[in-house]
């Protein structure tokens, strides 16, 4: 099934422990994109201004994604956010933010990316992610990521945003933020209690959130759904350069897998599945600066990696005779 997903393609400037880049191609939607391409079509929606070059938009096209609702703002400038990570990785300061042509985003959707049967709203304002939805009513899955600062500022469209979708990505810190409980598993279950029908995506139609997803950076990340919790790590490496990224890659992951699978409810084993390919492909995403690493990727490393994770949390439920 195709996927659209809506979202910022942006020049970043990062700096890390193990190097620095000045200008490199970056943004959510760009991250989603080269890791739900090896899975289905991606139909990208964003806006870029008259700098943003064609090399950039190739590194896209190489891997079958749709960048013709990429729309060139004339006169304006691209997204551009510059960091610095220190040793600790799972925290970064931002120390410049120009949003260009992101600041005025009205997202325009051609016939083609509403027709498509995933959709990803990306980290934007979420009255745009709402309008988004609308314009897919039939949409199979949608999943929505957002930021601490639209709960802080935009809390009411945020909650609105969430009860259109099927899915909600968000770090743990966001899920306790966005609900005011005190840990991941209280926190998801409040939110998955805003589906007002208590269904789930294959019986047509938004009806709120039926799978929860918890980002935990290095720790990796928790699914969590009415009727259960699955929790993977990480994909161990013993060199992470820089983390930026890593978050859509995994969403792009995710939604990919799924997307390949349109004949398939959304159970139990589908939903593991899809969160050990998106831990494969954020993994890969860390390697290297940006989207280097992801975009010389094969197919054959990313089913060899998933094999490895299948292998590292597998362990034997033998009994053992316990003492009292």
């Amino acid at each position: 099934m195709p996927i659209t997903v809506v979202g910022s393609i942006a020049y970043d400037a990062v700096k890390t422990p193990f190097g620095e880049r000045e200008r490199m191609l970056g943004g959510a939607a760009v991250h989603f994109a080269l890791a739900a391409s090896f899975f289905e079509e991606v139909r990208v929606v964003g806006p870029v201004g008259e700098d943003f070059g064609e090399a950039e938009l190739d590194v896209m096209r190489r891997r079958g994604v749709d960048v013709s609702d990429v729309e060139r703002i004339p006169g304006g400038r691209t997204f551009f956010w510059r960091g610095q990570y220190g040793w600790d990785l799972n925290s970064r300061e931002t120390l410049d933010t120009q949003l260009g042509v992101f600041e005025g985003f009205e997202p325009k959707l051609s016939e083609r990316s509403r027709s498509s049967d995933v959709l990803f709203l990306a980290n934007i304002q979420p009255d745009l992610q709402r309008e988004v939805r609308a314009q897919l009513p039939e949409a199979r899955f949608v999943a929505l990521d957002s930021m601490n600062l639209w709960i802080d500022i935009a809390r009411d469209s945020l909650v609105q945003a969430i009860e259109s979708v099927d899915c909600v990505i968000l770090n743990d810190a966001e899920l306790r933020q966005l609900t005011g409980k005190p840990n991941l598993l209280s926190a998801a279950r409040e939110l998955l209690s805003w589906n007002p029908l208590g269904s789930s995506p294959s019986a047509g139609g938004a009806r709120g959130p039926s799978v929860v997803i918890a980002k935990q950076g290095e720790y990796g990340a928790a699914l969590i759904t009415r009727d259960g919790f699955f929790a993977l790590p990480a994909y161990p490496l013993e060199s992470v350069i820089d983390p930026t990224g890593a978050g859509d890659s995994f969403a792009g992951g995710l939604l990919g897998y799924i997307a390949a699978h349109p004949s398939e409810t959304l159970s139990d084993e589908l939903l593991r599945g899809a969160m050990a390919h998106a831990t494969a492909l954020a993994s890969f995403n860390v390697e290297e600066f940006g989207t280097e690493r992801v975009e010389r990727l094969t197919a054959a490393e990313i089913s060899q990696r998933v094999q490895e994770l299948h292998a590292i949390t597998q362990f034997s439920g033998a009994p053992v005779e316990l003492r009292d």
